[in-house]
């Protein structure tokens, strides 16, 4: 990559959160609000180099364990019912109405119910994750699924494929990209959820920390947790885009 266009690069990734600070510091002096009410960038910085010496780095892992477990989990139900929901137009004729019912369910609303059947560790806090998780990635497997051609397993027939070898050398690859964007979907979703699960008696992690922040109106530290929670999503939907670039290079894509 030629140096300019690198520097160019560089500057158009860089240029978003530059004009997000300077919005930042303009609304923070602008007097339009109370400066009470908006710690300015730099106070929020300093909060998190303390915190850093102190539970944030606990907080951090704890939560990212969290939404680690909660996604593979759901991820791995995911796959297959969405497979099959997909290529069994009937199947899906019959559970697809479940399936949106149980989808449009905030996972907040079962946290009384999760508390009365799992308690209050941790399996409890991964069940709403992998709830969260399972129906986000269900929804994108089956999608994905009921919109890939048949005309790719008509001509395998045609090559005198048979069942095993359409399913191994066709379907599976097919469904590759399918997979990968329903992980990022249910990535995105367990890590909204991520607070919701942390109500249920946390005493470590980013939600947790939000919470006891918002306790003692400790306006820094929230938006410690809430910038964290960001940008570690944000790192692994990179990771799992560059992931996906490798896996899926055979596929024609606009962008």
């Amino acid at each position: 990559m030629p140096r300019n266009t690198a520097m160019r690069r560089v500057a158009l990734i860089l240029l978003p959160w530059v004009l997000l600070l300077a919005l930042w510091y303009a609304l923070r002096y602008s007097g339009l609000v109370n400066p009470a009410l908006v710690p300015a960038p730099h106070e929020v910085a300093q909060r998190f180099a303390a915190l850093m010496q102190d539970r944030l780095p606990m907080d951090i892992l704890m939560s990212t364990q969290r939404v680690f477990i909660g996604v593979a989990l759901g991820t791995l139900a995911a796959v297959p019912v969405g497979f099959c929901l997909g290529w069994y137009r009937g199947l899906r004729t019959f559970i697809d109405p479940v399936i949106n019912f149980f989808r449009a369910l905030p996972p907040i609303a079962l946290i009384p119910l999760v508390i009365v059947y799992f308690g209050i560790g941790e399996i409890a806090k991964t069940v709403i994750l992998f709830y969260a998780s399972f129906f986000a990635g269900v929804i994108v497997m089956y999608e994905g699924i009921a919109q890939i051609s048949p005309i790719y397993v008509r001509v395998a027939r045609t090559l005198g494929a048979n069942d095993l070898e359409i399913f191994g050398r066709v379907i599976v690859p097919l469904t590759v990209p399918h997979i990968l964007t329903a992980v990022r979907v249910a990535l995105g979703v367990a890590w909204a959820t991520l607070v919701a699960s942390e109500l249920i008696a946390a005493q470590q992690g980013l939600g947790a920390l939000i919470q006891n922040a918002s306790a003692f109106f400790q306006l820094d530290i929230i938006y410690v947790g809430i910038i964290c929670i960001g940008f570690i999503a944000l790192a692994m939907d990179l990771l799992l885009r560059a992931a996906t670039r490798r896996m899926v290079a055979w596929q024609d894509r606009l962008a």
